[in-house]
């Protein structure tokens, strides 16, 4: 093996002699490979790599969710896994960098979040600038578009002039319209829309005025509105998340982007191998002419019959005005009758194919395995499935949608409620803690919080229910911690349980066994 950087003879070696030895010591890196050879990406910048097949990707992205079954499956499935119907709000703010006592910072909490529920569940939906959903499905459709299209975006206006109680209000934007102004070509403080300072941090985003392949006059789809990322004060304008995968990267990519190809020839499989059983059907039976070699010999002689047709078409002719003058019925009923010579005949059915089944079970694998999904859950077959294995990949897939769940929390609906929160305190809705720091002198502590997501749910509800008071008991966790796993909020659960309790003593029922009271006897 060539290490050196001379050669036997003590001459350097040449520059390209030196770049192929030093690759060789990589099987990767070998210029001249049997196998890679030919395979010789190039080393582009990450805005270069979204640029160049952002467009084309993601059209072919929202085709197949909108045709194809298994993506629909996967993309609805993540939001519902991720977000859900209750999207909801758990305050935490930091009650040591505040200087307050934990009570004052958990009855202030429980005030802040009472008017965050009334903003985001508001029935006449002023949260929305459209009017149309409220909080928890907002952030559903900004979700989706992170996942279909690589980038989530939104902006944030203050209406108070427009009627409700609140002048804070989220619009959520196709990430289509955020791009250069009339063209322009990136640059060190611009790229795909983005504008940086020049430390490479975003300060503005330039939003198309509409959809660039929307029908409206060219005046607004060739113009574009500047939205700043914060105010000078630092309230959030402009929402955007987007996975950061590289140092550098202002635009995101779809996570589907990888299985595209795969799930498009996986859609042809399916729908190729449909056709061929529905046309074994339709084909299942048919009639055989008696024409063997020797009569087509005949056939193509000058042999005719007495009205000048040819064997073949004599033939044929005869058969048909047989079928169409023989119509015996029975009750109402033709029976079949056949011309002398011909044959009734089966096709054998050969679909769907005897390895069609593990053939699609092994690609829905490397899909399941691409979007953090299991594979039951994109195939929705469980026949295969028992607890130990179900719990196993439950466990797998809850820690990767945690992730991306929490890095979506703060980037999107966290800001959402530094902006609410910022007007309520404003106001004077919400008034400070007493001794508590001005709300911008310490924003991070004030807005400190964690999101409540589906819950997780049960494969086994009694072992899990039992590990979960085992653990409690333990100090492993928290009642917290568990009802939140499952959807829920814990002070929702002890005020309810209180509730209940003194509702039973007000009837004069005695208190459940799960309560602390006696078992009776029946």
């Amino acid at each position: 093996m060539v290490s050196e950087l001379w050669g036997p003879d003590g001459r350097p070696l040449s520059k390209a002699t030196r770049a192929r030895a030093l690759a060789a010591a990589y099987t990767a890196g070998e210029p001249m490979s049997q196998d890679l050879g030919t395979w010789l990406p190039g080393l582009t910048t990450p805005d270069d790599e979204v640029a160049g097949a952002r467009d084309v990707a993601v059209g072919r992205i929202r085709d197949l969710v909108r045709n194809n079954g298994w993506a629909s499956g996967l993309v609805r499935r993540e939001i519902d896994m991720a977000i859900g119907a209750q999207f909801r709000l758990s305050h935490k703010p930091d009650w040591r960098a505040l200087g307050i006592s934990p009570e004052a910072a958990a009855e202030w909490s429980a005030e802040a979040e009472a008017l965050f529920r009334g903003w985001a569940l508001d029935p006449r939906r002023y949260c929305d600038v459209g009017r149309r959903l409220t909080f928890p499905a907002l952030m559903g459709q900004i979700y989706r578009h992170y996942v279909v299209d690589g980038d989530g975006l939104a902006t944030l206006y203050w209406l108070p002039e427009r009627g409700g109680d609140w002048a804070t209000a989220v619009r959520v934007l196709d990430p289509d319209r955020l791009s250069n102004p009339v063209g322009r070509p990136d640059s060190p403080t611009l790229s795909r829309g983005v504008e940086m300072d020049d430390l490479g941090a975003p300060i503005a985003y330039h939003i198309r005025n509409a959809h660039p392949g929307d029908g409206r006059p060219d005046a607004q789809r060739m113009s574009w509105t500047r939205s700043p990322r914060e105010t000078p004060w630092g309230r959030p304008v402009t929402l955007h998340h987007y996975d950061c995968d590289r140092a550098g990267q202002t635009r995101g990519m779809s996570r589907l982007a990888p299985i595209v190809e795969a799930l498009k020839m996986r859609h042809q499989h399916h729908r190729l191998e449909l056709q061929a059983a529905v046309l074994n059907a339709i084909f299942a039976a048919f009639i055989e002419s008696p024409f063997d070699h020797s009569l087509l010999q005949d056939a193509l002689s000058d042999q005719r019959y007495a009205n000048g047709a040819g064997l073949v078409q004599g033939y044929q002719d005869l058969r048909k005005a047989f079928h169409d003058e023989r119509r015996l019925m029975l009750g109402g009923v033709r029976i079949p009758t056949l011309f002398p010579g011909e044959r009734f005949n089966f096709t054998a059915a050969t679909r769907p194919n005897v390895a069609f089944a593990a053939f699609e079970a092994a690609g829905l694998r490397n899909i399941a395995a691409a979007t953090g999904q299991s594979y039951e859950q994109v195939s929705q077959d469980w026949s295969q499935v028992n607890y130990s294995s179900a719990r196993a990949a439950l466990l797998e897939i809850w820690r990767g949608l945690t992730v991306r769940r929490e890095t979506f929390s703060q980037a999107v609906p966290t800001l959402v409620f530094v902006a609410v929160l910022e007007e309520a305190v404003m106001s004077g809705r919400l008034r400070l803690p007493k001794g508590a720091p001005a709300f911008h002198a310490a924003l991070p502590a004030y807005t400190a919080s964690r999101w409540i997501g589906p819950g997780r749910g049960w494969v086994d509800p009694v072992k899990e229910a039992e590990a979960a008071r085992i653990r409690m008991e333990n100090g492993l966790s928290t009642l917290e911690d568990e009802a939140a796993e499952q959807g829920r909020d814990y002070q929702e659960i002890i005020a309810q349980r209180a509730r209940e309790r003194r509702e039973w003593a007000a009837a004069g029922l005695p208190e459940p066994v799960w309560e602390g009271g006696e078992e009776t006897g029946g």
